[in-house]
């Protein structure tokens, strides 16, 4: 007989008497805001290690420009002294241009694609403290060829 303070139990169709696992829309919504921050932090890691790549490159042309810089200037002392040994060797103007020229151009090389070109003018002071030289052009040109990155088909 059964005790009529005990509820029965009674079998629902298609359910069993197992326990049941209830995911619930708070356990949902964690797991999708952790993937999302995953995501996001994989994606900083991989712009942030770009940016570092870049701002490498970026620091080692900077610094190879300013050693062909510094290299330059000691050139142009070193021709202006020059110049200032031939005005005091020289008599006249015809004999200061007959040694030192017209014109000067020399060349450093920066990277393996880029050179520093130079042009002067080469002057005859008027005095002792005048100018010898007129730079004409001071300018970075692309001596090599850039290798392209073609892996990828972007413009097909």
């Amino acid at each position: 007989m059964s005790n009529p303070s005990l509820p029965s139990k009674k079998k629902v169709s298609g359910f069993s008497n197992s326990p049941t696992i209830n995911i619930g829309s708070s356990s949902l919504l964690m797991i999708f805001v952790v993937l999302c921050l995953v995501s996001f932090a994989t994606l900083s890691i991989a712009s942030s290690h770009a940016d570092r790549k870049l701002s490498t490159k970026v620091a080692d042309h900077s610094t190879a420009y300013y050693e062909a810089c510094n290299q330059a200037e000691t050139r142009i002392a070193q021709i202006d002294a020059t110049l200032f040994a031939y005005y005091q060797e020289t008599a006249s103007e015809e004999e200061y241009f007959a040694k030192a020229g017209h014109f000067l151009s020399f060349a450093i090389p920066v990277t393996d694609i880029h050179t520093l070109n130079i042009n002067l003018e080469i002057l005859y002071p008027e005095t002792d403290a005048g100018g010898f030289y007129r730079i004409t052009s001071y300018n970075l040109t692309p001596t090599g060829t850039l290798e392209l990155d073609e892996s990828l088909p972007v413009y097909e």
